[in-house]
């Protein structure tokens, strides 16, 4: 599928209910991984999801891409900052390319990222909000380029945000994690925030607790609406 604003494959829901548009779950996959990586989390997801796995634009190497080039070194991470914010606003506009592209209803947008694709889903949460239904984010950190917006705090009330992360994570520690959870929590977003023994992956604990949240959030009156 070359012709969207990104490379990308497909699962469609295996459950419709009649008289209604399917969700779309966008996933979003870390550094030097690609498109067919989160795709086979699709199976454990809630079955009513059309779900999308999006390649990152950078190629890294054979079947490896990113969002945004990262060195790790022994006193952090190296990062072009205006790059990652570039590999956002790309993933801002692959959402609009999806909800024209595919019959999905374009009220009920998630975004679901690991790694550095939970950087770019909570980075394009917290630019358009209420472009979304819910946010989960696995494993990531924020960046000092993509801060809340003060001006935007009426349009982040109640949108639900879901971050998970492991305590044994040697790749993205889980201070990182702990940020993302008191930084979140001064805004007013609906904000579930877990911890568990694992390293840089996804548990069979995690995605379960991920899919019972989807799940909920799909079958939860709109906070857009209730909010309103």
């Amino acid at each position: 599928m070359n012709d969207s604003t990104l490379h990308h494959v497909i699962s469609e829901p295996r459950r419709t209910v009649p008289g209604e548009l399917p969700p779309a779950l966008i996933l979003l996959h870390g550094v030097r991984s690609n498109e067919n990586d989160l795709l086979g989390l699709a199976p454990a997801l809630d079955d009513r999801f059309f779900v999308i796995s999006a390649r990152a634009p950078l190629t890294l190497g054979p079947g490896q891409y990113g969002w945004y080039h990262v060195e790790f070194t022994s006193t952090g991470y190296v990062i072009d900052e205006e790059e990652a914010v570039r590999g956002r606003d790309t993933v801002l506009r692959f959402v609009e390319d999806i909800r024209s592209r595919y019959p999905v209803d374009p009220g009920r947008v998630f975004l679901m990222g690991f790694s550095q694709g939970c950087i770019m889903s909570l980075g394009a949460a917290l630019v358009q909000p209420r472009s979304f239904a819910g946010i989960v984010g696995m494993s990531g950190r924020l960046l000092d380029s993509m801060p809340p917006d003060p001006a935007k705090t009426d349009e982040y009330k109640g949108l639900p945000i879901m971050v998970v992360h492991g305590i044994r994570d040697g790749v993205i520690p889980i201070q990182y994690g702990r940020e993302i959870r008191d930084t979140l929590g001064k805004l007013p977003v609906e904000l579930s925030y877990r911890e568990y023994p694992m390293a840089h992956n996804v548990s069979n604990e995690s995605l379960n607790d991920i899919n019972r949240w989807l799940t909920a959030r799909l079958n939860a009156e709109d906070w857009r609406a209730a909010g309103a």
